[in-house]
């Protein structure tokens, strides 16, 4: 039975790629994201043509029950989860707090901060029996630093870091390896910035700062972390990382 990797939050962009990566490594990949049946069913027979293993499904992370019903068929069809990606994003676009909505607020807390802790509440219990497993849980600059018209985004990707730490100290000397990744850049995914910026000024942004110039964070690059994440050993076990490319300004900078 090949081992587990859950992601959720698995687009075109870094949860995709870094199912790839795990699949790549031995990993069954099961991956989930909320739309595009047709994306999925792609994304899962690439892996499949290059020798991997993965399933697909839909799943809407606030949903009532969806990720705990999603993570008890997995255990019981396909194996224990050995590994979770957390990576679903909360980003509603730049909001005067006079134009953020009560449900605007409170639909970025539900994806970064209260999925978040009902994949650890279904998950963590279950590692805990096998006195091992790997939680990587996808951030943003907005976890380090609330910028104006970010006060939904930044509340929940706070709330999401300092979450990590809290399932960190209770299962960390348990077995159990969570770690908080900070993706403090723009990265070079089209089903995220892509949708954000529009077709035409992604591709002029590509142009000028991705590409050959490196100035965009690569899913691949990015995913190759991930993995090394997961094969630590628990004695020099990461606990929070940041990435962003060699031109771009820290978050503690700015």
């Amino acid at each position: 039975m090949k081992p587990v990797c859950l992601v959720i939050g698995a687009g075109a962009g870094i949860g995709g790629t870094v199912g790839k990566r795990f699949a790549k490594e031995g990993y069954h990949a099961v991956l989930c994201r909320r739309t595009d049946q047709d994306g999925l069913k792609a994304l899962v027979e690439s892996i499949e043509s290059d020798g991997g293993s993965a399933s697909g499904f839909l799943l809407n992370a606030v949903d009532a029950d969806g990720i705990e019903e999603r993570v008890a068929a997995v255990e019981a069809d396909i194996g224990p989860i050995e590994v979770v990606v957390f990576n679903l994003g909360a980003q509603i676009g730049d909001r005067a707090l006079a134009d953020t909505t009560y449900k605007a607020f409170e639909i970025g807390w539900r994806m970064a901060t209260f999925a978040l802790f009902r994949a650890a509440s279904t998950v963590c219990p279950l590692m805990e029996e096998r006195g091992r497993g790997t939680f990587l849980v996808t951030s943003a600059t907005a976890a380090m630093r609330g910028n104006k018209g970010q006060h939904s985004h930044a509340a929940a990707m706070g709330g999401r870091r300092m979450l990590c730490q809290s399932l960190n100290a209770e299962f960390g000397p348990k077995g159990i390896h969570v770690a908080h990744v900070l993706l403090d850049g723009a990265v070079d995914a089209p089903d995220t910035l892509g949708k954000m910026l529009g077709p035409e000024k992604f591709r002029q942004l590509r142009e000028t700062r991705g590409m050959d110039h490196d100035g965009l964070m690569l899913p691949e690059k990015i995913a190759d972390t991930y993995f090394h994440l997961a094969q630590q050993h628990r004695s020099t076990w990461s606990h929070e990382i940041d990435m962003r490319s060699f031109s771009d300004r820290p978050w503690w900078n700015h």
